[in-house]
């Protein structure tokens, strides 16, 4: 029995040290469009019951998310690499007794972790970088448009390239393609 037990791997949370807590965080959160009803959490854990990612993921739970929301722990929120396994299909939302949409919340994390710690995994930089390249978020090989061209499928519309950078520079989303640092893989704590 003890054999068994030892190569199961289970997660335990990194001891919070108090200089780590903002008490304010919760209600800048509060106040941030999507994260509204972040202190309505009682932390019943529906919305990880339900999510399809934390079925699947030991260290993705998003009552965690919302609890170290609600602890202030803003630094470890912001560079934690979990926070971008959301699928949002909104799951969560859907069925939170307390109507706090926490696929609004994640938004908000990630959004803060591109502009305070300059952090954006690496496939979310290649889609964009993409999209301003060719207009699409897949750059789509020669071969796979002669394929098309063999099956009688018509061709691809031509994305107005010029108009897609102009959205990526008039928003800033160009410069901060340049600054971000990319990670590659989500790993567990």
């Amino acid at each position: 029995m003890s054999e068994i037990k030892s190569k199961v791997h289970e997660y335990t949370p990194p001891v919070i040290k108090a200089e780590e807590l903002d008490p304010k965080f919760k209600y800048k959160m509060s106040k941030m469009h999507g994260a509204e009803k972040i202190m309505a959490c009682f932390q019943c854990g529906t919305c990880t019951a339900d999510c399809p990612i934390a079925r699947f993921s030991e260290f993705y739970r998003p009552r965690r998310i919302a609890r170290m929301v609600q602890l202030g722990l803003k630094d470890r929120l912001l560079l934690d690499k979990a926070l971008w396994l959301c699928s949002s299909c909104f799951t969560c939302v859907d069925h939170c007794p307390q109507g706090v949409e926490i696929a609004g919340i994640v938004r908000v994390l990630r959004n803060m972790a591109v502009a305070e710690k300059n952090l954006l995994p690496m496939v979310y930089k290649e889609l964009a970088t993409n999209l301003m390249k060719t207009g699409f978020v897949y750059e789509i090989p020669e071969s796979r448009l002669q394929k098309r061209a063999e099956q009688g499928l018509p061709p691809l519309p031509k994305p107005n390239v010029g108009e897609v950078v102009k959205i990526f520079e008039v928003t800033g989303s160009a410069s901060l393609l340049e600054r971000v640092q990319t990670f590659v893989k989500v790993e567990s704590k």
